[in-house]
């Protein structure tokens, strides 16, 4: 049960990246009226993001928190790894970047940096699911 429940979290996680940043956010700025309009939905989504991304990351954490030195428990430490990665730059993309980006300071440098974390974020999480996949499909159902 644990081993679905993770991957479906990690199934969440990466799509809802991918689905927010790859598609919805560039069609609002095709679609809507106005670039303001668009950046402003954006950071609505992308803060909605961050929760989903940290509620997924979270119960990852839970449920394949490492006990021991088998060979599964050094393969969960190197999940935690990357999950923990992926934590730390949806908060810092959320609270430290955001707000730059909102404030319109050094709009260049903050959005380039924002748009590199959310990136790393992502392969972040698709390391994460495509670990999580590979070890689920070497077991019995």
């Amino acid at each position: 049960m644990n081993k679905r429940l993770s991957l479906f979290a990690a199934a969440l996680w990466w799509g809802s990246l991918t689905a927010l940043g790859f598609m919805v956010v560039p069609m609002l700025f095709a679609h809507l009226p106005t670039l303001s309009m668009a950046g402003q939905m954006a950071a609505k989504l992308f803060a909605a993001q961050t929760w989903v991304s940290v509620v997924c990351g979270v119960l990852l954490l839970v449920l394949n928190r490492p006990g021991g030195k088998s060979p599964a428990d050094q393969h969960n430490v190197a999940l935690m790894v990357f999950i923990l990665l992926g934590l730390l730059l949806a908060l810092l993309v959320e609270y430290a970047v955001a707000p730059r980006i909102v404030a319109r300071e050094n709009l260049r440098l903050w959005h380039t940096s924002g748009s590199v974390m959310y990136g790393v974020q992502w392969l972040c999480a698709a390391v994460v699911l495509w670990r999580m996949a590979g070890s689920t499909t070497q077991e019995q159902p």
